[in-house]
Protein backbone atom coordinates (compact mmCIF):
# COMPACT_ATOMS: atom_id res chain seq x y z
CA UNK A 1 0.00 0.00 0.00
CA UNK A 2 3.05 2.66 -0.62
CA UNK A 3 2.27 5.59 -2.93
CA UNK A 4 1.76 4.96 -6.56
CA UNK A 5 3.02 1.61 -6.22
CA UNK A 6 0.52 -0.11 -8.11
CA UNK A 7 0.35 0.31 -12.36
CA UNK A 8 -3.07 1.24 -14.29
CA UNK A 9 -3.60 -2.64 -14.17
CA UNK A 10 -2.99 -3.38 -11.15
CA UNK A 11 -6.49 -3.61 -10.31
CA UNK A 12 -6.65 -7.23 -9.04
CA UNK A 13 -3.05 -7.07 -6.92
CA UNK A 14 -4.66 -4.36 -5.14
CA UNK A 15 -8.28 -6.14 -4.56
CA UNK A 16 -6.14 -9.02 -2.67
CA UNK A 17 -4.34 -6.29 -0.78
CA UNK A 18 -7.30 -4.54 0.76
CA UNK A 19 -8.68 -8.24 1.31
CA UNK A 20 -5.45 -8.61 3.47
CA UNK A 21 -5.64 -5.29 5.49
CA UNK A 22 -9.49 -6.41 6.25
CA UNK A 23 -7.69 -9.86 7.87
CA UNK A 24 -4.77 -7.92 9.62
CA UNK A 25 -7.14 -4.89 11.13
CA UNK A 26 -9.89 -7.64 12.34
CA UNK A 27 -7.34 -10.02 13.83
CA UNK A 28 -6.01 -6.76 15.37
CA UNK A 29 -9.39 -5.82 17.24
CA UNK A 30 -9.42 -9.10 19.04
CA UNK A 31 -6.73 -7.87 21.76
CA UNK A 32 -6.37 -4.16 21.04
CA UNK A 33 -9.07 -2.09 19.76
CA UNK A 34 -7.50 1.06 19.75
CA UNK A 35 -4.67 -0.28 17.63
CA UNK A 36 -7.03 -1.82 15.13
CA UNK A 37 -8.67 1.69 15.07
CA UNK A 38 -5.15 3.19 14.21
CA UNK A 39 -5.12 0.69 11.48
CA UNK A 40 -8.38 1.78 9.60
CA UNK A 41 -7.15 5.20 9.92
CA UNK A 42 -3.58 4.18 8.24
CA UNK A 43 -5.34 1.95 5.52
CA UNK A 44 -7.59 5.30 4.80
CA UNK A 45 -4.52 7.40 4.06
CA UNK A 46 -3.36 5.08 1.98
CA UNK A 47 -5.92 4.10 -0.37
CA UNK A 48 -6.08 7.17 -2.74
CA UNK A 49 -1.85 7.75 -3.10
CA UNK A 50 -1.77 3.85 -3.47
CA UNK A 51 -4.29 3.43 -6.20
CA UNK A 52 -3.89 6.52 -8.08
CA UNK A 53 -2.42 5.33 -11.16
CA UNK A 54 -4.99 2.21 -11.59
CA UNK A 55 -6.98 1.76 -14.29
CA UNK A 56 -10.92 2.18 -12.45
CA UNK A 57 -13.18 1.58 -15.29
CA UNK A 58 -14.89 -1.83 -14.68
CA UNK A 59 -15.53 -0.70 -11.63
CA UNK A 60 -14.35 -3.67 -9.92
CA UNK A 61 -11.63 -2.09 -7.48
CA UNK A 62 -14.20 0.64 -6.54
CA UNK A 63 -16.61 -1.72 -5.58
CA UNK A 64 -13.77 -3.49 -3.47
CA UNK A 65 -12.39 -0.42 -1.51
CA UNK A 66 -16.36 0.34 -0.53
CA UNK A 67 -16.94 -3.28 0.67
CA UNK A 68 -13.73 -3.34 2.61
CA UNK A 69 -14.29 0.36 4.44
CA UNK A 70 -18.03 -0.36 5.07
CA UNK A 71 -16.87 -3.59 7.05
CA UNK A 72 -13.98 -1.66 8.74
CA UNK A 73 -15.61 1.81 9.72
CA UNK A 74 -17.67 -0.57 12.64
CA UNK A 75 -14.40 -1.07 14.11
CA UNK A 76 -13.09 2.53 13.98
CA UNK A 77 -16.29 3.93 15.54
CA UNK A 78 -16.42 1.20 18.29
CA UNK A 79 -12.42 1.52 19.41
CA UNK A 80 -12.21 2.83 22.52
CA UNK A 81 -10.26 5.75 22.02
CA UNK A 82 -10.01 8.72 23.57
CA UNK A 83 -11.29 12.20 22.43
CA UNK A 84 -7.47 13.49 21.93
CA UNK A 85 -6.71 10.03 20.00
CA UNK A 86 -9.55 10.40 17.99
CA UNK A 87 -9.70 14.22 17.04
CA UNK A 88 -5.95 13.18 15.46
CA UNK A 89 -7.88 10.13 13.63
CA UNK A 90 -10.49 12.49 12.23
CA UNK A 91 -7.74 15.25 11.73
CA UNK A 92 -5.74 12.42 9.31
CA UNK A 93 -8.70 11.25 7.82
CA UNK A 94 -9.88 14.85 7.12
CA UNK A 95 -6.98 15.66 5.11
CA UNK A 96 -7.33 12.28 3.24
CA UNK A 97 -11.07 12.74 2.20
CA UNK A 98 -9.31 16.52 0.56
CA UNK A 99 -6.50 14.91 -0.76
CA UNK A 100 -8.34 11.65 -2.38
CA UNK A 101 -8.78 12.10 -6.29
CA UNK A 102 -11.81 9.98 -6.97
CA UNK A 103 -13.99 10.08 -3.38
CA UNK A 104 -12.96 6.39 -2.98
CA UNK A 105 -13.34 7.47 0.93
CA UNK A 106 -16.85 8.16 0.38
CA UNK A 107 -17.83 5.82 3.13
CA UNK A 108 -16.33 7.50 5.51
CA UNK A 109 -17.54 10.72 4.77
CA UNK A 110 -21.12 9.45 5.17
CA UNK A 111 -20.55 8.26 8.63
CA UNK A 112 -17.83 11.22 9.66
CA UNK A 113 -20.15 12.13 12.63
CA UNK A 114 -20.50 8.55 14.13
CA UNK A 115 -16.51 8.10 13.79
CA UNK A 116 -16.27 11.37 15.39
CA UNK A 117 -18.14 9.98 18.14
CA UNK A 118 -17.54 13.00 21.11
CA UNK A 119 -20.46 15.61 20.36
CA UNK A 120 -17.40 18.49 20.62
CA UNK A 121 -15.51 16.64 17.70
CA UNK A 122 -18.54 16.26 15.97
CA UNK A 123 -20.05 19.75 16.20
CA UNK A 124 -15.89 21.06 15.49
CA UNK A 125 -16.12 19.17 11.93
CA UNK A 126 -19.52 20.53 10.94
CA UNK A 127 -18.80 23.99 11.60
CA UNK A 128 -15.46 23.41 9.79
CA UNK A 129 -16.19 23.97 6.14
CA UNK A 130 -20.18 25.00 6.15
CA UNK A 131 -19.37 28.21 5.58
CA UNK A 132 -17.51 27.24 2.64
CA UNK A 133 -19.79 24.80 1.47
CA UNK A 134 -22.50 27.52 2.16
CA UNK A 135 -20.60 30.01 -0.60
CA UNK A 136 -20.13 26.69 -3.04
CA UNK A 137 -23.57 26.07 -3.38
CA UNK A 138 -25.06 29.62 -3.38
CA UNK A 139 -23.21 30.25 -6.74
CA UNK A 140 -26.18 29.59 -9.19
CA UNK A 141 -23.12 30.65 -11.83
CA UNK A 142 -21.02 27.70 -11.47
CA UNK A 143 -21.19 24.23 -9.71
CA UNK A 144 -19.34 24.42 -6.48
CA UNK A 145 -17.97 21.49 -5.03
CA UNK A 146 -16.49 21.04 -1.73
CA UNK A 147 -14.53 17.76 -0.70
CA UNK A 148 -15.64 17.72 2.68
CA UNK A 149 -19.64 18.71 2.04
CA UNK A 150 -20.94 14.87 3.10
CA UNK A 151 -18.66 15.02 5.97
CA UNK A 152 -20.28 18.07 7.44
CA UNK A 153 -23.93 16.67 6.66
CA UNK A 154 -22.74 14.03 8.20
CA UNK A 155 -21.86 16.08 11.16
CA UNK A 156 -24.62 18.22 11.20
CA UNK A 157 -26.78 15.13 11.45
CA UNK A 158 -25.24 13.50 14.20
CA UNK A 159 -24.73 17.32 16.62
CA UNK A 160 -29.05 16.75 15.68
CA UNK A 161 -28.54 20.43 14.27
CA UNK A 162 -31.59 20.30 11.71
CA UNK A 163 -32.22 23.74 11.14
CA UNK A 164 -29.02 23.89 9.83
CA UNK A 165 -28.76 20.71 8.04
CA UNK A 166 -31.87 21.57 6.39
CA UNK A 167 -31.13 25.16 5.95
CA UNK A 168 -28.07 24.11 4.05
CA UNK A 169 -29.58 21.77 1.64
CA UNK A 170 -32.20 24.19 0.50
CA UNK A 171 -29.09 25.78 -1.09
CA UNK A 172 -28.02 23.02 -3.25
CA UNK A 173 -28.76 23.74 -6.84
CA UNK A 174 -28.62 20.10 -8.07
CA UNK A 175 -30.21 17.85 -5.11
CA UNK A 176 -28.90 14.64 -4.78
CA UNK A 177 -29.87 12.05 -2.52
CA UNK A 178 -26.42 11.27 -1.74
CA UNK A 179 -26.87 14.50 0.55
CA UNK A 180 -30.71 14.67 0.81
CA UNK A 181 -30.90 11.17 2.94
CA UNK A 182 -29.21 13.03 5.25
CA UNK A 183 -32.51 15.43 5.69
CA UNK A 184 -34.40 11.94 5.29
CA UNK A 185 -32.80 10.96 8.26
CA UNK A 186 -33.22 13.60 10.42
CA UNK A 187 -37.01 13.56 10.11
CA UNK A 188 -36.95 9.78 11.53
CA UNK A 189 -34.76 10.43 13.98
CA UNK A 190 -37.11 13.82 15.53
CA UNK A 191 -40.35 10.64 15.19
CA UNK A 192 -41.43 12.55 11.69
CA UNK A 193 -42.10 9.81 9.83
CA UNK A 194 -44.87 10.86 7.79
CA UNK A 195 -42.82 13.85 6.40
CA UNK A 196 -39.72 11.70 6.55
CA UNK A 197 -41.84 9.63 4.03
CA UNK A 198 -43.14 12.79 1.51
CA UNK A 199 -39.66 13.70 1.56
CA UNK A 200 -37.99 11.07 0.19
CA UNK A 201 -41.42 9.95 -1.85
CA UNK A 202 -41.01 13.54 -3.49
CA UNK A 203 -37.26 12.72 -4.08
CA UNK A 204 -37.91 9.34 -5.80
CA UNK A 205 -40.55 11.54 -7.79
CA UNK A 206 -37.75 13.78 -8.77
CA UNK A 207 -34.86 11.25 -9.73
CA UNK A 208 -33.61 10.87 -13.00
CA UNK A 209 -32.56 7.82 -14.16
CA UNK A 210 -33.28 5.70 -11.94
CA UNK A 211 -29.67 6.46 -10.81
CA UNK A 212 -30.81 6.26 -6.83
CA UNK A 213 -34.41 4.54 -7.09
CA UNK A 214 -33.70 1.57 -5.41
CA UNK A 215 -31.78 3.42 -2.17
CA UNK A 216 -34.74 5.84 -1.93
CA UNK A 217 -37.03 2.95 -2.61
CA UNK A 218 -35.64 1.21 0.47
CA UNK A 219 -35.77 3.98 2.67
CA UNK A 220 -39.31 4.27 1.90
CA UNK A 221 -39.83 0.86 2.67
CA UNK A 222 -37.99 1.29 6.03
CA UNK A 223 -39.92 4.06 7.00
CA UNK A 224 -43.35 2.32 6.35
CA UNK A 225 -41.88 -0.72 8.62
CA UNK A 226 -41.51 1.96 11.36
CA UNK A 227 -45.01 3.09 10.53
CA UNK A 228 -46.78 -0.24 11.07
CA UNK A 229 -47.80 -0.85 7.17
CA UNK A 230 -45.27 -3.57 5.86
CA UNK A 231 -48.44 -4.45 3.47
CA UNK A 232 -47.99 -1.56 1.62
CA UNK A 233 -44.01 -1.57 2.08
CA UNK A 234 -44.44 -4.84 0.22
CA UNK A 235 -46.91 -3.70 -2.63
CA UNK A 236 -45.10 0.07 -2.95
CA UNK A 237 -41.30 -0.86 -2.92
CA UNK A 238 -40.51 -4.84 -2.69
CA UNK A 239 -38.94 -3.87 -6.52
CA UNK A 240 -36.40 -2.04 -4.99
CA UNK A 241 -36.17 -3.27 -2.00
CA UNK A 242 -34.34 -6.40 -2.70
CA UNK A 243 -30.79 -6.13 -2.53
CA UNK A 244 -27.92 -8.82 -3.90
CA UNK A 245 -25.92 -9.22 -6.52
CA UNK A 246 -27.88 -12.43 -8.14
CA UNK A 247 -31.63 -13.01 -8.85
CA UNK A 248 -30.79 -16.08 -5.77
CA UNK A 249 -29.65 -12.80 -3.73
CA UNK A 250 -32.38 -10.57 -4.69
CA UNK A 251 -35.34 -13.23 -3.48
CA UNK A 252 -33.35 -14.68 -0.46
CA UNK A 253 -32.84 -10.80 0.77
CA UNK A 254 -36.76 -10.03 0.56
CA UNK A 255 -37.45 -13.25 2.10
CA UNK A 256 -35.87 -12.17 5.23
CA UNK A 257 -37.52 -9.30 5.04
CA UNK A 258 -40.81 -10.22 4.66
CA UNK A 259 -40.83 -13.14 6.71
CA UNK A 260 -44.80 -13.27 7.53
CA UNK A 261 -45.24 -13.83 3.75
CA UNK A 262 -45.20 -17.11 0.91
CA UNK A 263 -41.49 -17.59 -0.31
CA UNK A 264 -43.51 -19.12 -3.25
CA UNK A 265 -45.48 -15.65 -3.24
CA UNK A 266 -42.60 -13.65 -3.32
CA UNK A 267 -41.13 -15.70 -6.03
CA UNK A 268 -44.05 -15.43 -8.25
CA UNK A 269 -43.96 -11.44 -7.56
CA UNK A 270 -40.32 -10.67 -8.58
CA UNK A 271 -40.58 -12.49 -11.58
CA UNK A 272 -43.45 -10.56 -12.86
CA UNK A 273 -42.30 -7.46 -11.92
CA UNK A 274 -38.78 -7.98 -13.42
CA UNK A 275 -39.66 -10.26 -16.06
CA UNK A 276 -36.89 -12.38 -17.97
CA UNK A 277 -38.11 -15.51 -16.42
CA UNK A 278 -35.08 -17.39 -17.34
CA UNK A 279 -32.77 -15.66 -14.81
CA UNK A 280 -35.21 -16.71 -12.01
CA UNK A 281 -34.01 -20.65 -12.29
CA UNK A 282 -31.87 -21.28 -9.48
CA UNK A 283 -34.05 -18.93 -7.02
CA UNK A 284 -37.31 -21.10 -8.27
CA UNK A 285 -34.76 -24.04 -7.36
CA UNK A 286 -33.25 -22.76 -4.11
CA UNK A 287 -37.17 -21.93 -2.81
CA UNK A 288 -38.12 -25.76 -3.77
CA UNK A 289 -40.54 -24.57 -6.27
CA UNK A 290 -39.93 -26.67 -9.00
CA UNK A 291 -42.73 -26.56 -11.10
CA UNK A 292 -41.60 -22.71 -11.66
CA UNK A 293 -37.89 -23.42 -11.88
CA UNK A 294 -38.75 -25.93 -15.14
CA UNK A 295 -41.06 -23.19 -16.36
CA UNK A 296 -38.01 -20.50 -15.82
CA UNK A 297 -35.67 -23.82 -17.50
CA UNK A 298 -37.83 -23.65 -20.42
CA UNK A 299 -36.92 -19.88 -21.52
CA UNK A 300 -34.65 -18.92 -23.48
CA UNK A 301 -32.46 -16.07 -21.40
CA UNK A 302 -31.92 -19.27 -19.01
CA UNK A 303 -27.78 -20.36 -19.02
CA UNK A 304 -27.87 -23.83 -20.14
CA UNK A 305 -24.56 -24.65 -17.89
CA UNK A 306 -26.81 -23.92 -14.68
CA UNK A 307 -29.38 -26.05 -15.87
CA UNK A 308 -26.53 -28.80 -16.35
CA UNK A 309 -25.44 -28.04 -12.79
CA UNK A 310 -28.62 -28.34 -11.33
CA UNK A 311 -29.26 -31.40 -13.17
CA UNK A 312 -25.89 -32.75 -11.26
CA UNK A 313 -26.93 -31.41 -8.03
CA UNK A 314 -30.63 -32.87 -8.16
CA UNK A 315 -29.95 -35.99 -10.51
CA UNK A 316 -29.88 -38.18 -6.65
CA UNK A 317 -31.93 -35.85 -4.61
CA UNK A 318 -34.61 -35.96 -7.12
CA UNK A 319 -33.97 -37.33 -10.47
CA UNK A 320 -37.16 -36.54 -11.61
CA UNK A 321 -36.52 -33.18 -11.65
CA UNK A 322 -33.02 -33.53 -12.67
CA UNK A 323 -33.98 -35.58 -15.85
CA UNK A 324 -36.47 -32.73 -17.18
CA UNK A 325 -33.91 -29.86 -16.15
CA UNK A 326 -31.30 -32.10 -18.47
CA UNK A 327 -33.21 -32.28 -21.07
CA UNK A 328 -33.93 -28.21 -20.98
CA UNK A 329 -30.53 -27.89 -21.25
CA UNK A 330 -29.89 -30.38 -24.26
CA UNK A 331 -32.98 -28.18 -26.20
CA UNK A 332 -30.97 -24.88 -25.26
CA UNK A 333 -27.72 -26.52 -26.70
CA UNK A 334 -29.27 -27.81 -29.81
CA UNK A 335 -30.71 -24.82 -30.18
CA UNK A 336 -27.28 -22.62 -30.07
CA UNK A 337 -27.80 -21.50 -26.98
CA UNK A 338 -25.52 -20.41 -24.13
CA UNK A 339 -22.63 -18.77 -23.87
CA UNK A 340 -19.85 -20.79 -25.24
CA UNK A 341 -21.08 -23.95 -24.73
CA UNK A 342 -18.58 -26.69 -25.42
CA UNK A 343 -18.61 -30.56 -26.01
CA UNK A 344 -17.83 -31.25 -22.52
CA UNK A 345 -20.76 -29.58 -21.51
CA UNK A 346 -23.22 -31.31 -23.49
CA UNK A 347 -21.62 -34.71 -22.29
CA UNK A 348 -22.33 -33.54 -19.05
CA UNK A 349 -25.61 -32.84 -19.78
CA UNK A 350 -26.41 -36.38 -21.11
CA UNK A 351 -24.74 -38.20 -18.52
CA UNK A 352 -27.29 -36.66 -16.11
CA UNK A 353 -30.02 -36.88 -18.07
CA UNK A 354 -29.04 -40.66 -18.39
CA UNK A 355 -28.02 -41.42 -14.96
CA UNK A 356 -31.07 -39.66 -13.36
CA UNK A 357 -33.68 -41.34 -15.70
CA UNK A 358 -31.96 -44.52 -15.12
CA UNK A 359 -32.57 -43.56 -10.72
CA UNK A 360 -35.90 -42.94 -11.39
CA UNK A 361 -36.81 -45.57 -13.55
CA UNK A 362 -37.72 -43.70 -16.81
CA UNK A 363 -35.09 -44.76 -18.79
CA UNK A 364 -37.18 -45.19 -21.69
CA UNK A 365 -39.45 -41.98 -21.39
CA UNK A 366 -35.66 -40.06 -21.33
CA UNK A 367 -34.88 -41.79 -24.43
CA UNK A 368 -37.99 -41.03 -26.23
CA UNK A 369 -38.14 -37.38 -25.30
CA UNK A 370 -34.60 -37.11 -26.66
CA UNK A 371 -35.62 -38.79 -29.56
CA UNK A 372 -37.82 -36.07 -30.33
CA UNK A 373 -35.50 -33.19 -30.15
CA UNK A 374 -33.01 -34.76 -32.40
CA UNK A 375 -35.69 -35.61 -34.67
CA UNK A 376 -36.09 -32.16 -36.19
CA UNK A 377 -33.31 -30.39 -37.54
CA UNK A 378 -34.79 -27.50 -38.43
CA UNK A 379 -33.30 -23.97 -36.94
CA UNK A 380 -30.66 -26.40 -34.90
CA UNK A 381 -26.55 -26.34 -34.29
CA UNK A 382 -25.96 -28.87 -36.29
CA UNK A 383 -22.57 -29.72 -34.86
CA UNK A 384 -23.96 -29.90 -31.17
CA UNK A 385 -26.83 -32.31 -33.07
CA UNK A 386 -24.36 -34.51 -34.20
CA UNK A 387 -22.66 -34.75 -30.97
CA UNK A 388 -25.73 -35.85 -29.27
CA UNK A 389 -27.33 -37.86 -31.77
CA UNK A 390 -23.53 -40.08 -31.40
CA UNK A 391 -23.69 -39.66 -27.67
CA UNK A 392 -27.51 -41.23 -27.70
CA UNK A 393 -26.30 -44.16 -29.81
CA UNK A 394 -23.52 -45.11 -27.59
CA UNK A 395 -25.86 -45.00 -24.49
CA UNK A 396 -27.88 -47.40 -26.30
CA UNK A 397 -25.50 -49.91 -27.83
CA UNK A 398 -24.68 -49.71 -23.62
Amino acid sequence: MRARSYGWRGSQKAIARLKGAVSEIKAVRRRDPVAAGEGVVSLAERIWPAFEQIDTSTGALGSAVNRTLESLIPILIAAPADEEIRAEWLERVYDAINEDGVQYLFPISERFGEIAVYPGLTSTYADRDIDMIRMAWSDRTAFGFVATDTLCLSCLLEAGRTDELFALLDLRQNRMWSDDRFGAEALVRQGRLEEALVFAEERLALERQGYNQSEIGRFCENVLFLLGRRDEAYARYRLSGGRGSTYVAIWRDLVKRYPERDPREILVDLIEMHGNRGKWFAAAKDAGCFDIALQCAADLNVEPATLVRAARDFRDRDPTFAANVALQAIEHYLAGRGYEPSPRDAEAAMSHLHHSAQYAGKLGWAHQMLERLLADKTGKDLLMHDLFSRMKTHIEDG
